[in-house]
This record gives C-alpha cells, sequence and structure tokens, in this order.
C-alpha cells in the first residue's frame, strides 16, 4: 500500500498566511478611506483653518482695519494680566459644573427610564426632544421676555441680581440640550443586555439596586461623551448670556466668550480676541483629553466583557 503524504504548508509563507481570515474579517464591510474626504475637507476649511488664523491674530494687533501688526505675547501677556480674566474663567468653571450637575442627573433619568419600549415613552421622548431643535437666539428671546419683571410670568427682577441672572443661564441651557443628552443615554440603556437585569431580579435586587449596580457601571463611556460635550458647550455659551444678561447685572455673568465677545466687537481689539479665543480652544481641548485618559474612554474596554 503506498501512502502519499502532503506536504504542509510552511508556515509564515504564502498569501493565505500573511492575509488570513482574521485579516480579511478586519476588512470585510470597511468603507474606503476616501469616504472620509468631505468631513475632513469640511472640518479643516472650517474649524482648523479658522482656530490657526485665530491663533496667528492672537500675536497681533488688529482693529479689524488695515493689515494685522505683530506683537509677539502681549495679548497673552495681557491675558495672564486682566482681572477680568480672573473672574470671567471662575464664571466659566462655575458654570460648567453648575450646567453638568443639573444636565447630567436630568438627562440620565429620563434616558433610562425613555429606555423602555412602551409606546408611550417613544412619544413623550419625541415631544420632549423637541426644545433642542430651536435655535439658541430664539430660546434666549424667548425666556427673555418670560422673565421680564413688569410683562414676565415672574413678577419680579430674576435677571437683576447675580443669583438670579446665573441660575437662569444654567436653566435655559438645560432646557435647550438635556433632551440631547437624553437621547444618548436612551441609546446607551437600551444597549445594556436584559440578562443582567433577569439574573438581579432572581438574586432578589430591587430597581433601585439595579440601577447603581448595573445601569450606571454599564453606562460609564456614555457618560464619559456626554461630559466631554457638556464641558465643551459650556466653555463655548455665548448667545444665552448675550441676550439675557449682557453679562449683567455688571460684570456678575460675564464668562469667557463673553470677554472675547466684548474684547472683538465693542473695542476692536480682535488681537486680545484672538488670544481669548485660542485660550478657550486649548482649555476646551485639554479637558477632553483629560477625562476621556482618566475615565478610561480612549482604550474602549467592553462594558459587555463575558456576554
Amino acid at each position: 500500500m503506498t501512502v502519499t503524504v502532503e506536504k504542509a504548508p510552511t508556515p509564515g509563507k504564502g498569501p493565505a498566511a500573511r492575509k488570513g481570515p482574521e485579516h480579511r474579517a478586519s476588512r470585510a464591510g470597511r468603507p474606503h478611506a476616501a469616504w472620509a474626504l468631505p468631513g475632513v475637507l469640511f472640518f479643516t476649511f472650517f474649524a482648523v483653518v479658522p482656530m490657526a488664523l485665530a491663533l496667528y491674530l492672537s500675536f497681533t494687533s488688529w482693529d479689524g482695519l488695515g493689515d494685522p501688526r505683530p506683537v509677539g505675547l502681549d495679548n497673552w501677556k495681557k491675558l495672564l494680566d486682566d482681572p477680568r480674566m480672573t473672574q470671567s474663567l471662575w464664571l466659566t468653571v462655575v458654570l460648567t459644573v453648575a450646567s453638568w450637575v443639573f444636565q447630567t442627573v436630568i438627562a440620565l433619568l429620563l434616558g433610562v427610564w425613555a429606555a423602555g419600549r412602551q409606546r408611550n415613552r417613544a412619544i413623550l421622548s419625541a415631544i420632549f426632544f423637541v426644545p433642542f431643535l430651536l435655535s439658541s437666539t430664539a430660546i434666549a428671546i424667548l425666556f427673555y421676555a418670560l422673565l421680564d419683571p413688569n410683562f414676565g410670568i415672574i413678577q419680579a427682577d430674576t435677571l437683576g441680581s447675580q443669583s438670579g441672572a446665573f441660575l437662569a443661564i444654567v436653566f435655559v441651557g438645560g432646557w435647550q440640550f438635556i433632551p440631547f443628552h437624553t437621547l444618548i443615554y436612551q441609546g446607551g440603556a437600551r444597549q445594556i443586555p436584559e440578562v443582567l437585569y433577569q439574573a438581579a431580579a432572581i438574586d432578589g435586587a430591587g430597581r433601585y439596586r439595579q440601577f447603581f449596580s448595573i445601569t450606571l457601571p454599564q453606562l460609564r463611556h456614555t457618560i464619559t461623551t456626554s461630559t466631554v460635550l457638556m464641558v465643551v458647550g459650556s466653555l463655548t455659551y455665548f448667545e444665552t448670556v448675550l441676550i439675557l444678561t449682557k453679562g449683567g447685572p455688571g460684570t456678575d455673568t460675564a464668562i469667557l466668550p463673553y470677554l472675547m465677545y466684548e474684547a472683538g466687537f465693542k473695542t476692536y481689539d480682535f488681537g486680545y480676541a484672538s488670544a481669548i479665543a485660542s485660550f478657550l480652544v486649548i482649555a476646551a481641548t485639554g479637558l477632553s483629553l483629560v477625562l476621556v485618559r482618566l475615565t478610561g474612554f480612549g482604550a474602549m474596554r467592553s462594558t459587555r466583557e463575558g456576554m
């Protein structure tokens, strides 16, 4: 009897070894890089180029007419020595923290509730999302009329005090953007495996225990995403402050974006305004990177490991 022995392929050689099943699977369904070109071009022309121009103008003196005159680091030194800058920076930090607490608590609870499959929840979620479709300017004008001490629904000078004006800004911002973050949490909550809740119910865990032991840990990446969006949004908050309080009473609500507006369009010091704008970009980017680093979001660890 003759036994034919086939020669086994040499490991590491041949096209099958170079492009194994894992390699082919990793490329399956992946779109070509050319599809990203429109988005990259849009981001470059409407984000990268304006930021680069603002950074360039921050090293110049320019009143909007003629050619910018280079002044080195004068605008940045003025930024560090300006007492209003310190106050505006503190107000911006307080606004960011207050907005995060107010919006996160409500949006998280509403998002988890809206994740239910009942029809009434879907209808209410659609209605609740309407404020986010309105512009910030229209919403600010609406609440400015509602808070008018003479003709509004509240017969008090709410915008005339520091605490009242600040709380009004936080509330109006939350009224507009909570629906958006609710939608984010709704999508995250619907991705949580139902088997986890079933197992917890068998073990005797109640609704509150399931929320703190299952829902919150499973939503940690969603919370990070929402937090980054809130932080960046709070650092660029402007229309509501301009229309509701105009930085007042006095300078009690003059946050950094409003200080940038005053420097550029009231005193026509576009070099200093560009320095404030560049500082905001650096601060927002730095805070976002720190949040991603501290929360482990960049590693994208699966919350469904073992499922």
